[in-house]
């Protein structure tokens, strides 16, 4: 499955998101340096998806702001656990 979202680094706050058009927002505080921001977004989507960390792969977008993700998995039980996320989460 993948998932396309924008990335924040050096924010307030590490936090996931949707935006007002229903895109995904990840914020995290650490710099876009040597990948610290993008081990920070696959770490916060782990955490808010209950997943892996090693189920979540960032395949586009490794420098920039707009990012790919390929997560792996049972493609209905990832779509169940992100839509129950999206349902908490507003």
């Amino acid at each position: 499955m993948t998932i396309q979202l924008r990335v924040q680094p050096r924010a307030r706050r590490t936090a996931l998101e949707r935006t007002a058009e229903g895109a995904l927002k990840a914020a995290v505080t650490a710099a876009p340096e040597d990948g610290k921001a993008n081990d920070a977004v696959v770490a916060l989507l782990a955490q808010a998806w209950r997943l892996p960390k090693s189920t979540i792969e960032i395949v586009r977008g490794g420098t920039a702001r707009e990012k790919t993700l390929m997560v792996a998995g049972e493609p209905a039980a990832l779509a169940d656990r992100i839509a129950e996320w999206m349902s908490k989460n507003g």
